[in-house]
């Protein structure tokens, strides 16, 4: 199976999660925790990524990174390569320390809401993890970037931001004020923590509003890269398809009424049939259903014709029935798209 490429650009911000293989530790002890940040530290400086948060627990990683040069794959090849090696060396071990590619999710930059969700996720996988009493705050888990968001800036590294997320919590600045607020609210939500709200990010491969979701699947679509998961591309083929149905509707002056009163083995419907075959990954059930040709079998053996006739020219576009601005409205199968 072809490796699923990943959405690139400058500026993108990412959840990125990582487990060790066959989930096994991928931190024996605090050594390798500073080992592991001391990476993250150089993978910034030559990357020039700026991290919102980050997360390391027993068998896996969070980091929620941004990218301003639009290279998390060149930077994550580096980043996990030289700390499998460094670890091996130090465990005198060889071979995989993570179990298979990363995961990344892409999150909206624009809407605060959305980084400041994300970092509240990753920063509170201690407490989910049950690594942390409910007596214990939270900054008493060292391994997080949670401890020196209430630090100073100079006691933070150059590539930790916490601007941005204090800001998506109404907290004007990073003062000792600020952060003493920013402490209060995490210990509320703490309190207060719903698994629903995060299913997003667990489960989704962006996070971001409709109209983020579709600007992302318009760069796949472009060609420059590709889709992050099964869910993307399907709903990248989805509306390439509706797009290019549209396009040949109103090329033909057809409305959805005109494409129902046509007979199912009409040659310009096949002529559409084809393209969207041959240009899209939608099936022929898909395909049928929204040219009104009845059956999958049947838009099959429509379509093996067309491909068995030999010393005929392809099939003439037929003309509009009637004159008028072509639509699509009606079975458009949105929420079956969304959902899958």
């Amino acid at each position: 199976m072809a490796r699923k490429l990943r959405i690139e650009y400058p500026g993108a911000i990412y959840h990125v999660l990582n487990r060790g293989d066959r989930r096994e530790s991928i931190f024996r002890d605090d050594v390798d925790h500073q080992v592991f940040l001391a990476t993250l530290n150089d993978a910034c400086i030559k990357a020039d990524w700026q991290i919102h948060a980050y997360c390391l627990m027993g068998n896996h990683f969070h980091l929620v990174v941004e990218t301003p040069r639009g290279n998390l794959v060149s930077g994550m090849k580096w980043f996990l390569g030289t700390y499998t090696l460094r670890f091996n060396r130090r465990h005198g071990l060889s071979g995989h320390l993570f179990s298979g590619r990363y995961k990344s999710l892409l999150v909206e930059p624009d809407q605060p809401d959305y980084l400041r969700t994300v970092c509240e996720y990753v920063h509170l996988n201690p407490v989910r993890a049950q690594l942390l009493t409910s007596a214990d705050l939270l900054q008493s888990y060292p391994w997080s970037s949670y401890p020196a968001y209430l630090e100073g800036p100079r006691g933070r590294p150059a590539w930790l931001r916490v601007d941005r997320v204090l800001g998506g919590m109404g907290i004007p600045a990073d003062t000792v004020a600020g952060r003493r607020q920013f402490a209060q609210s995490m210990e509320a939500r703490r309190q207060d923590d719903d698994p629903e709200k995060y299913a997003g990010i667990r489960r989704g491969w962006c996070w971001g509003d409709e109209s983020f979701r579709k600007e992302l699947l318009a760069r796949m679509d472009g060609g420059a890269v590709g889709g992050p998961s099964g869910d993307a591309i399907r709903e990248s083929a989805f509306e390439k398809a509706e797009r290019l149905l549209k396009a040949e509707l109103a090329r033909l002056g057809w409305s959805e009424e005109d494409l129902a009163a046509r007979r199912k083995g009409d040659s310009a419907k096949v002529c559409i049939a084809q393209k969207l075959r041959s240009e899209t990954t939608m099936t022929l059930k898909w395909i049928a259903d929204h040219l009104r040709m009845g059956t999958a079998s049947s838009l099959a053996n429509l379509l093996a014709a067309r491909r068995n006739s030999t010393g005929k020219p392809p099939a003439p576009v037929a003309a509009p029935i009637k004159e008028g601005r072509a639509t699509l409205r009606g079975r458009t199968g949105r929420g079956r798209a969304a959902r899958a």
